[in-house]
């Protein structure tokens, strides 16, 4: 009988265990799919704003909701529901255009209507040239570190929003483009590393705003280029802990 009882409470107890680890998990998919969905930064597109090793919260409330707001990003809805613009100079997720199996992250420049062009390394947005001052050195670091320290330009958005851009090498085709003529609900997002950063300029192209996934909000952790974050016992070595909780 002793057994037979200590069987019942032992099954009751896996059950329970299964029933929390099922709640758990429906609870995570909600909270990424509604609210907060984290990512990792592979690329220096956005240096010198984000690093390789960043990891991020991305606020997938701030734009609403589309398609793309969901894992595998089924074919259920047209278009967005409780839709909020982006605004300029937001740090924004979306799907790349031609594979939206693949996630980019980039600055919105760009809105629906405007004329946006770089001549000799100035950005121009509705022909009127964006601020933009020289205020640093920036020294890369991993798989992007260079003898050559790079200048760092801040730029002043029409709307008052101000980043850090770097400029690697003067002249080149991404420092003097075409005039892109934004359409109707479509974004032009460029990356803050401006001449290593494939964007709006060149194969992306304009960004449907149903491709949009969240905005970028803070960066919650972060390790040097090339680290793992699992791998806690190097922490005191790769750990940028000046990153960590870093509003964007």
């Amino acid at each position: 009988m002793a057994d037979a009882e200590a069987h019942k409470k032992s099954e009751g107890t896996f059950g329970e265990t299964i029933k929390i680890i099922v709640q758990a998990l429906i609870l995570a998919v909600i909270v990424r799919t509604l609210l907060f969905q984290p990512f990792s930064i592979p690329s220096g597109s956005m240096m010198p704003t984000l690093l390789v090793g960043d990891y991020l919260f991305v606020s997938k409330m701030s734009y609403g909701y589309s398609n793309h707001s969901i894992p595998f990003s089924p074919d259920i809805m047209k278009g967005r529901v409780w839709a909020e613009q982006p605004k300029r100079g937001d740090i924004a997720v979306f799907k790349l255009p031609s594979n939206p199996s693949i996630d980019y992250v980039k600055r919105v420049i760009g809105l629906p209507g405007d004329r946006i062009q770089v001549r000799n390394g100035i950005l121009y947005i509705n022909d009127v040239a964006v601020k933009r001052e020289l205020t640093g050195e920036f020294v890369p670091e991993g798989r992007y570190a260079s003898n050559t320290k790079v200048p760092i330009y801040t730029e002043t958005l029409p709307n008052g929003v101000t980043y850090k851009t770097l400029d690697l090498y003067p002249n080149t085709d991404a420092d003097n483009t075409r005039v892109f003529e934004v359409p109707p609900e479509h974004y032009f997002m460029m990356g803050d590393n401006r001449d290593n950063s494939l964007d709006s300029r060149f194969d992306v192209g304009f960004v449907p705003f149903a491709n949009f996934v969240g905005k970028a909000k803070i960066i919650f952790f972060s390790v040097s280029s090339g680290a793992s974050p699992w791998q806690f016992w190097r922490w005191p070595d790769t750990l940028r802990a000046g990153r960590l909780f870093t509003g964007l």
